[in-house]
């Protein structure tokens, strides 16, 4: 099993949740985070005063699938993120040991 974290826009939220539900990906964990990658914030000016946004806002979706959705899921992201301009997000894949289900005590792949 894998553990995926995609840092997304905001405004593209909507689109990826729905192709993720379309793709039967049911299950998900969703934050709203700030942060900032290569592009180092936003420079604004207000009334004559320059300033910087550094710390951008993004939504994070967390993700347990299997091995073999692995490609198709993170395929499905990246085809509703994309805008094609700085700022798209990231995404990260991380090994998962071990799921538990509190609720009936099913343990690995059952319990996703």
């Amino acid at each position: 099993m894998k553990r995926i974290i995609a840092v997304i826009r905001d405004e593209r939220f909507e689109s990826v949740k729905k192709a993720l539900l379309e793709a039967g990906c049911e299950g998900m964990n969703v934050s709203e985070v700030k942060g900032r990658g290569r592009q180092l914030g936003i420079k604004e000016s207000y009334r004559g005063s320059s300033y910087c946004i550094d710390l951008i806002p993004k939504t994070r979706i967390e993700l347990i699938v299997n091995d073999e959705d692995l490609e198709r899921i993170i395929d499905v992201i990246v085809e509703n993120a994309r805008t094609g301009e700085v700022g798209d997000g990231k995404i990260f894949v991380s090994e998962v040991f071990e799921v538990v289900r509190i609720r009936t005590g099913e343990r690995g792949s059952d319990a996703v």
